[in-house]
């Protein structure tokens, strides 16, 4: 469904032009990632359990709110995707010296019994310390993949990025975990009570907010907040219907058309194409979708959605 006229206003400001004299390039962000691994690194060698989240996004120098996105944009992979690669690459690195037995190389790395390990690297490597210990030339192939991190993927044509202000607005939101059945679900529960309420003529938008990632998280813990717009002052009763603000900020607004399911790279490309050359700094606040076509009756390929990534008042001086 398209939002009319009653809808919250988003009105575009002039893009600021990438300083190069700015510490937040791409350069600069990378750097800062790179002091989340390293971080990550010691506490392998060391045999420690892995740094938690808010540390790592402290060492990179991002908010916790939005460090697990920026870190798997710009890396390819979650930083507990990373704790399991650079893990398998100590152990195969000790696996290549001499005198250190299978099991002494588990608990180095911070596996806690063998069998752990093995599950490890049958998953990860597709084999057993013994058969990569017997393969040299195989070991080392897998410790240069292991190296490196996937990589954040290239976009494949220039974003068409607008920085907007976007008055806030009250929304009906209800929250739904699981995947895309229970989203459309949570929908039909939205206009349910619009209906129920005598509210169907005043709505004027819908939107989103995925608090999780579906690329990294099982669907039946996917959590999502679904929600309608409305022309006029509403008010909810009990605790699953809620009415929340979005809006009342500014926001780097990215029309992506297709799959709902090709939200993610695009958030992705975002964060690691846009955001680290354009001068802005992200806000506290969550990523929210508008949803401009209705997918009962728009075909897939042409579904339209406006991702929405909070930016700070003033971009970075």
């Amino acid at each position: 469904m398209a939002a009319d006229s009653d809808a919250p206003r988003s009105e575009p400001q002039a893009t600021r032009r990438a300083d190069p004299q700015r510490v937040d390039t791409r350069d600069g962000y990378r750097r800062r990632i790179e002091r989340a691994v390293a971080l990550i690194e010691h506490a392998i060698a060391q045999g420690e359990d892995p740094p938690e989240l808010a540390r790592l996004a402290e060492a990179a120098a991002f908010s916790p709110f939005h460090f697990h996105r920026v870190y798997r944009a710009m890396t390819g992979e979650t930083s507990g995707q990373t704790v399991a690669r650079l893990r398998l690459l100590q152990s195969l690195r000790l696996l290549a010296g001499e005198g250190r037995s299978i099991t002494d190389t588990a608990l180095a790395v911070g596996y806690q019994t063998p069998q752990a390990f093995s599950r490890a690297f049958r998953q990860g490597i597709g084999g057993t310390p013994s058969e990569l210990r017997a393969e040299p030339e195989r070991l080392r192939r897998e410790i240069a993949r292991l190296a490196r991190p996937p990589g954040a993927a290239a976009a494949a044509a220039p974003l068409r990025v607008e920085v907007v202000e976007v008055d806030p607005f009250q929304v009906l939101a209800l929250r739904v975990t699981g995947g895309y059945p229970q989203q459309h679900h949570g929908y039909e529960r939205l206009f349910g009570w619009a209906a129920e309420h005598e509210r169907m003529e005043q709505l004027c938008g819908l939107y989103g907010v995925p608090w999780d990632d579906r690329r990294d998280v099982t669907e039946a813990d996917c959590a999502f907040d679904c929600m309608i717009a409305l022309s006029a002052p509403f008010e909810t009763e009990g605790e699953e219907f809620r009415r929340v603000s979005l809006g009342g900020g500014r926001y780097a607004r990215l029309r992506h058309v297709g799959p709902f399911d090709g939200l993610e790279a695009l958030t992705d490309a975002l964060l690691a194409q846009w955001l680290p050359d354009s001068g802005e700094r992200l806000r506290d606040a969550p990523l929210h979708h508008e949803y401009l076509d209705d997918p009962d009756e728009t075909p897939a390929a042409a579904l339209r959605t406006d991702i929405y990534l909070p930016l700070a008042a003033n971009p970075a001086a």
